[in-house]
């Protein structure tokens, strides 16, 4: 089989779809299929050959290049899913809902209507979805999201300086744990080790292997090891450099752990 890389929007995220025996280029505007659903996307990488057994879910299929009358629909689309989200937003502050509309998606077909929305606790939006569906005559979809979500949806810049990682290229959540900051002998201060989202740093557990590898070996804060210049208490580690600072009776020191 046959796949390629495509992008949705602005998104960075990157999704694979079967090519089947198109001859697509970077660039290129498409149609693809996904559970009989129907979306306007660009070819962002080259075709790459790879086996079904390889692939841990199924993928949807480039349905056609797309045409200028697709184009068409789908600017008019963009425009009309953002006049849907301001009369949704209109209509959740009638209702005196408590959530966050973050956006509005039509389906290339228009056949459905996707608003996604942040909400602290489950909410009754029946009289929310019977208002839309009768203004839009379409499916109304309206999905609850958490806080991870919006920060992936809404985007932001990360720590680090750089946009946000689950908004440039993570399409699924890992569960992190506290004992990964550990690893990496961080400060358990929140505003160290929280994301924007105020949950755990996602680059915590993709980090946390190389960490648990760079640590083998090495001695823990506190404890006391023989040195050169006799026995000395840890007082500090470098994980990524693979040394120690031991205080011993006749000084500091510093150990090269990977000797």
């Amino acid at each position: 089989m046959k796949i390629v890389g495509i992008k949705f929007d602005d998104s960075d995220h990157i999704f694979y779809y079967y090519v089947n025996d198109l001859e697509l280029k970077k660039n290129v505007t498409v149609i693809v299929e996904d559970n009989d659903v129907l979306q306007f996307g660009k070819v962002v990488t080259d075709i790459h050959p790879i086996e079904d057994k390889k692939l841990n879910k199924e993928l949807g299929t480039v349905v056609r290049i797309a045409s200028k009358k697709d184009f068409t629909k789908h600017l008019n689309n963009l425009k009309e899913a953002k006049q849907a989200l301001k009369k949704c937003r209109e209509l959740v502050n009638k209702y005196k809902l408590d959530m966050n509309i973050i956006d509005a998606i039509y389906t290339f077909n228009q056949d459905q209507l996707l608003f996604h929305f942040y909400a602290d606790n489950r909410v009754d939006f029946r009289d929310l979805a019977r208002d839309l569906a009768s203004i839009y005559k379409t499916r109304i979809e309206l999905r609850q999201i958490g806080v991870r979500d919006k920060a992936k949806m809404v985007s932001g810049v990360g720590l680090c300086g750089q946009k946000l990682c689950c908004a440039r290229f993570l399409n699924e959540f890992d569960s992190v744990s506290i004992s990964m900051a550990k690893n990496q002998n961080l400060s358990l201060n929140p505003t160290k080790i929280n994301g924007v989202c105020g949950r755990l740093l996602c680059c915590l557990k993709y980090e946390d292997g190389c960490y648990k590898e760079c640590r083998k070996g090495l001695p823990n804060v506190g404890q006391t090891v023989k040195t050169d210049n006799g026995e000395g208490k840890v007082i500090s580690v470098d994980i990524l450099k693979k040394t120690y600072r031991v205080e011993t009776e006749k000084g500091i020191i510093e150990v090269n752990g990977s000797n």
